[in-house]
């Protein structure tokens, strides 16, 4: 089950986030249930999920064509940040559970599935499944080292990493290894071997390069080489794929080096996605867009019915705008709190000592602070945090 370049960049995109959730995917209870109308006619990839629904509404026992359209909404939702897509993937293979026993295929986009809903150790479970039918596939070893890596499980990333290099292409092993480097006190030696891999490959599949750049420009950032940060971010946008994550990155970039009104142009149009939501209305308040406000006020309907359906996925975020939007350091505080329970990514250790240093709790950052000195993680803005909280 060797798969091409994109499947395998696929595969790696988790590495961009703490998984791409937003709220719960809703799931319908068949394959002929309605649910909304999409914008088909503008989207070449949804125009294509919805031949192949039409083509699974005459032949239902096909596994491969259920299959297919799964990879392809969960796709659709790391790339567009829409829970929906992966609600439309889950009711489409939920059939072949109980024939798929041998099928790799189905026990890598059910693991991929589940981790998009923060289920991680079933989907670890999923992916060991999928390598012990087929142990050359790349895919399940790479999702499973970023969902430990999500989780700061550093030495079982490793070996997920080190497992890479027998049966992954080069240049991809090397992503897998130097990020961790990077992130475990050898920032600018993980960011310089890459930066060199990645000079030196030809004929890179546009998904891996994004990936890549992506990783390297938030690399530079922490080593405050501003200008090759940017110069990854182009590069990474330059290649014309639909990536949320880069978006929120750059982003994020353009915020810290106040330039608002490029993070506005940037996300022009992005406003379902809660990620970029966030961003949109963080930078009109920066820039006194008079949107500001609006926006403000969508996070808050959509964090409030998240919390009513009880749905804690997207907690980062809800820490951040209760911090940075509301001004409400308690309410960020305990988005935060559970939000590092399940996620232990930097950002969600960064947010975690923000809020509680604006709510005048340093006790609350402890679990951050240890993970910060065990790690070895670089990032000054960190560091600076972790100084005032202590």
């Amino acid at each position: 089950m060797k798969r091409t370049g994109c499947a395998r960049a696929a595969a790696a995109t988790l590495w961009l986030a703490a998984a791409c959730v937003h709220a719960a995917p809703f799931t319908p209870a068949s394959d002929s249930e309605v649910v909304e109308r999409l914008p088909v006619a503008s989207d070449p990839a949804l125009r294509t999920v919805e031949s192949l629904r039409r083509q699974l509404a005459s032949r239902p026992e096909d596994a491969r064509l259920r299959l297919e359209i799964g990879e392809r909404y969960f796709a659709l939702a790391m790339a567009q940040g829409d829970p929906r897509y992966v609600g439309y993937a889950i009711s489409t293979i939920a059939p072949l559970e109980k024939t798929a026993g041998g099928n790799a295929r189905f026990w890598l986009v059910r693991g991929q599935l589940q981790q998009y809903g923060h289920d991680f150790e079933a989907a670890l479970a999923s992916l060991r499944r999928a390598s012990e039918i087929d142990p050359q596939a790349v895919e399940p070893v790479a999702w499973r080292a970023a969902i430990h890596m999500v989780q700061a499980r550093y030495p079982q990333a490793a070996a997920e990493c080190d497992r890479l290099q027998a049966i992954a292409p080069a240049l991809f092993a090397q992503g897998c290894s130097s990020y961790l480097r990077a992130s475990t006190g050898q920032l600018a030696a993980g960011y310089d071997e890459l930066a060199k891999a990645v000079a030196g490959a030809k004929d890179m599949p546009p998904e891996l390069l994004v990936w890549l750049q992506t990783r390297l420009a938030e690399m530079a950032v922490r080593l405050q080489r501003w200008d090759a940060a940017e110069r990854h971010y182009r590069a990474a946008l330059a290649a014309g794929v639909t990536d949320q994550f880069l978006l929120g990155s750059y982003a994020d970039f353009l915020l810290r080096r106040e330039r608002p009104r490029e993070a506005l142009q940037l996300l022009n149009g992005w406003e379902r996605s809660d990620i970029l939501l966030l961003r949109l209305a963080l930078a009109a308040r920066v820039a006194h867009d008079p949107r500001a406000a609006q926006w403000r006020d969508q996070l808050r309907d959509r964090f409030q019915a998240a919390s009513r359906r009880g749905d804690r996925l997207h907690e980062q975020e809800a820490a951040r705008w209760a911090l940075e939007l509301e001004n409400d350091p308690a309410k960020a505080l305990a988005y935060a709190r559970s939000n590092y329970r399940t996620q232990k990514e930097p950002r969600d250790a960064e947010v975690l000592l923000r809020a509680a240093l604006a709510a005048k709790q340093p006790q609350e950052a402890q679990p951050a602070l240890d993970w910060l000195k065990s790690s070895g993680y670089e990032d000054p803005v960190l560091q600076q945090l972790a100084a005032k909280l202590r």
